[in-house]
């Protein structure tokens, strides 16, 4: 089926996002146009033609990781294993957020915030909100089905999140922090979502 105008193929927005990611987080948001099309192997018109501005880009890099991070929690079988989805949730969210890259991509929001607010909304809607949106859906819905027992779906999922990243987060931030081993972040996560499926257990279940 051929593409209508403006669209791209699936190799062309990996390239693009992944290319942008890496960019912004080695120079920061003044990095040009010209340099991430260079990486990516594409037109700088067509970066533009199919994200009209670098706010635009950073909310679709964002909403790439979004997805990735919340796939456990939409995978067909979640609801079979909440504990093994909320694992999941959290081992993907500490890849993401606590590596390098991803602790570049935050910093350099932050350090634009106030020049650029609609930057920092776009990765703040498109990121933290969205992936505590589809958490606080999933509690909602494992407590509807009478799997837990989560009175505040919305605050649990932020519970959840810091027992998560907690203080990792803040060491990434300020340059202090460490790439995580890959069994270690396995821990982390297993050990956040048995912990909490403990503190949020049906009574009686």
């Amino acid at each position: 089926m051929p593409r209508i105008a403006g669209q791209i193929d699936q190799a062309k927005t990996e390239a693009i996002l992944d290319a942008a990611a890496k960019a912004f987080g080695e120079c920061g948001f003044l990095t040009p146009m010209d340099e991430i099309a260079r990486r990516a192997g594409v037109s700088k018109q067509t970066i533009y033609n199919h994200y009209g501005s670098k706010a635009d880009l950073i909310r679709a890099i964002v909403e790439q990781r979004v997805g990735e991070i919340t796939a456990p929690l939409t995978a067909p079988d979640a609801h079979d294993h909440p504990e093994e989805a909320l694992a999941g949730f959290g081992r993907v969210m500490i890849e993401m957020l606590l590596k390098p890259r991803g602790n570049a991509l935050l910093r350099m929001t932050i350090q634009a915030s106030d020049d650029m607010p609609d930057l920092a909304q776009a990765f703040y809607e498109a990121g933290p909100r969205t992936s505590r949106r589809l958490l606080s859906v999933f509690l909602r819905d494992e407590t509807g089905a009478g799997r837990m027992a989560v009175d505040d779906p919305d605050l649990a999922a932020e519970f959840f999140v810091g027992m998560v990243i907690g203080g990792h987060q803040v060491a990434g931030l300020l340059g202090q922090g460490r790439d995580l081993p890959a069994a270690e972040i396995d821990r982390i996560a297993r050990e956040a979502a048995r912990r909490f499926m403990r503190a949020y257990a049906r009574p009686g279940g």
